[in-house]
């Protein structure tokens, strides 16, 4: 939205009234009228009142002073309800589409703030250009979580990605909240969400193509609904008791099946099932401090580097595995989980430099095939994921050398060599930023589907989650679609960048952990926070030297101690049951009435049922 204005004319002009007429005449890109605040505030008062019915005012002809603003393209105005009690008792909805469909589905949450917008049966542009209908929302609050959705299609050829910004017209701040990979012969779901760092009296919130020359953009089932913090967080509670929690009902009975009545049950929990870990590097082998902190800590470890190509075959033929062995003993001995990372990278700057010198496809193909055999034989049924092509939708190296079916190869070989490992892409700015196309969620499941149309079966999906400051409720709109194609989901490399000060890094950790534990599709976690011989650390160190914690390894430390269930103690009621919640895992549960005791273990996995649990005491 930057650039010189140019003049404008005219044709005929549809009137703004309060009938809200179906289509409205917009401006194409690059000739985008120049209003000042008092003339844009004029024309937003305008369209609010039923009884204006002026048409929208030619651009000025004179040089505007400096507080002139680039207006996007204005449809209608929305005033906002107080926000507060736009959403008392409203839960938030998961749903979402990756298809394309012949018809939109109605707004979610019929149309939140929005709603007034179902009496339009259409918004669209009615000119070339790249920038499409735009609301102008009131008093929007600083903190609240702003989910919005949309359907969109446009009339032109191939396929373009659509993006949903908000403009803020009192700082001239804009932010990217969603995207949609948009096609002309069907509606595509667009998802995302914001929120303000502070508040706005006049917003724009607007589309964008990301190609200057689409022709039109139409926009159906608008939908924005307001959170508060408080409600926001009650979402996420509400959902760990359901997909992380599981109520547990022990019956207690002697020997004759009569109920106990005050019988006495201790639970304690010896294992977690949601995997939460980090990365580790060959700083930890032989340093007991550092394998006691970790053991403390996770059930699930990814190694920095150590199994990467260039460090296990530095030079051809040279193989050297070492460091990866003993990574992966340690790993296996703390009764934790392995990630394999990774089997490829299609990032030239870290491919071996002996493979990007090889000067035929067939020599290269000769080495990847050497590669895979080398590596999953080797370690057959020890990783329980491998990340098969790392960062492929920013990067081709493969692909650009061998064919756009070398991941298809890929894929296969992988599956073939360790059929037991759950195979994953794995990329990164999906949930971190809304404007890098090349990731974006309708990006992911496209080049999913690619490969799965060539005969893939794919079976997980990473997000690297490197953040800076992170858009909660994008990040939770992008997990709901992705979620949409019912494969795992794991947020791969967690960390905060370390351009912002460790207080902040841990406030912004928390929300990203918080969220990822929360949203159903997610099934583990691995935080980016190997500590190097210098106790340093990629972006985010959880710990100094000394393993003293760091704001964000009390972040850590805390959520670990609020997602279990570390004992239970209670007695039986007059129904000789005990009933409680807790979060799955494996227990070691304990009854006593009486002379009379028992013990044994129990699992408690992910269901809606209530586990139920007989205990006959004998004499």
């Amino acid at each position: 939205m930057v650039g010189a204005p140019t003049e404008h004319t005219h044709g005929d002009k549809e009137r703004i009234t309060g009938e809200l007429p179906a289509r409205l005449r917009l401006l194409p890109a690059g000739r985008l009228p120049v209003l000042s605040t008092e003339q844009f505030l004029h024309l937003s008062h305008q369209v609010m009142e039923p009884a204006a019915a002026s048409p929208l005012p030619p651009p000025p002809r004179t040089k505007p002073n400096n507080m002139l603003l680039l207006l996007p393209l204005l449809l209608l105005a929305a005033s906002l309800a107080p926000h507060g009690s736009s959403a008392d008792g409203l839960r938030y909805d998961y749903k979402a589409y990756t298809e394309c469909k012949g018809h939109p589905e109605p707004a979610l949450y019929n149309g939140g703030i929005l709603r007034w917008a179902k009496k339009i049966k259409d918004f669209r542009t009615a000119d070339e250009g790249n920038y499409s209908p735009s609301f102008v929302l009131y008093n929007m609050s600083a903190g609240m979580a702003y989910s919005f959705s949309c359907w969109v299609k446009f009339n032109g050829p191939g396929t373009i990605h659509v993006k949903a910004k908000i403009l803020s017209l009192d700082n001239a701040g804009s932010q990217c909240l969603g995207t949609a990979l948009v096609r002309n012969d069907c509606w595509s779901f667009l998802k995302g969400g914001f929120t303000l760092n502070s508040p706005s009296q006049t917003s724009v919130l607007y589309f964008q193509a990301a190609t200057a020359n689409a022709s039109m953009v139409s926009i159906r089932s608008a939908s924005l609904q307001p959170f508060s913090p408080e409600q926001w967080s009650q979402h996420r509670e509400d959902r760990i008791q359901l997909i992380r929690k599981r109520f547990v009902n022990v019956h207690v009975s002697d020997s004759s099946g009569g109920r106990v009545v005050g019988a006495k049950v201790a639970v304690r929990q010896m294992s977690r099932d949601f995997p939460f870990g980090s990365a580790i590097s060959k700083t930890i082998l032989g340093n007991k401090p550092y394998q006691d902190w970790f053991r403390k800590r996770f059930n699930a470890a990814v190694f920095e580097n150590e199994l990467k190509w260039y460090a296990t075959e530095p030079a051809p033929g040279k193989e050297d595995y070492a460091l990866a062995d003993q990574l992966l003993q340690f790993v296996q001995s703390s009764d934790a989980v392995a990630r394999g990372h990774n089997i490829f990278w299609e990032d030239p700057k870290y491919t071996p430099w002996w493979v990007k010198n090889l000067t035929s496809a067939d020599q290269l193909r000769a080495a990847v095939a050497g590669r895979i055999e080398s590596l999953l034989s080797r370690y057959k049924g020890d990783f329980v994921h491998w990340d098969v092509s790392n960062e492929m939708l920013h990067f081709d190296f493969y692909e650009s050398r061998l064919g756009r079916n070398a991941t298809t190869d890929f894929f296969r070989t992988a599956k073939r060599a360790d059929p037991l490992a759950t195979l994953f892409l794995n990329d990164f700015n999906v949930v971190e930023v809304c404007d890098d196309l090349s990731s974006s969620a309708d990006s992911y499941v496209s080049r999913l589907r690619q490969l799965a149309d060539a005969g893939v079966t794919f079976e997980g999906i990473g997000l690297e989650a490197h953040f800076g400051k992170p858009n909660i409720p994008y990040v939770r709109a992008v997990l709901d679609k992705l979620g949409t194609l019912r494969l795992p989901i794991w947020l791969t490399e967690v960390d905060i960048s370390n351009a912002l000060d460790p207080k902040t890094q841990a406030a912004y950790l928390e929300e990203v952990l918080r969220e990822g534990f929360a949203h159903p599709s997610v099934d583990g976690i691995m935080l980016w926070t190997a500590m190097d011989a210098s106790a340093a650390c990629y972006q985010m160190c959880l710990t100094d030297g000394n393993f003293t914690n760091l704001p964000a390894g009390d972040v850590v430390d805390r959520l670990l101690g609020e997602w279990q269930t570390r004992e239970v103690l209670g007695a039986t009621n007059d129904r000789g049951s005990f009933n409680f919640s807790a979060f799955l895992g494996e227990y070691k549960l304990s009854v006593t009435y009486l002379n009379s005791s028992a013990e044994g273990t129990f699992s408690l996995a992910r269901s809606d049922d209530t586990k139920h649990i007989t205990i006959r005491l004998q004499p």
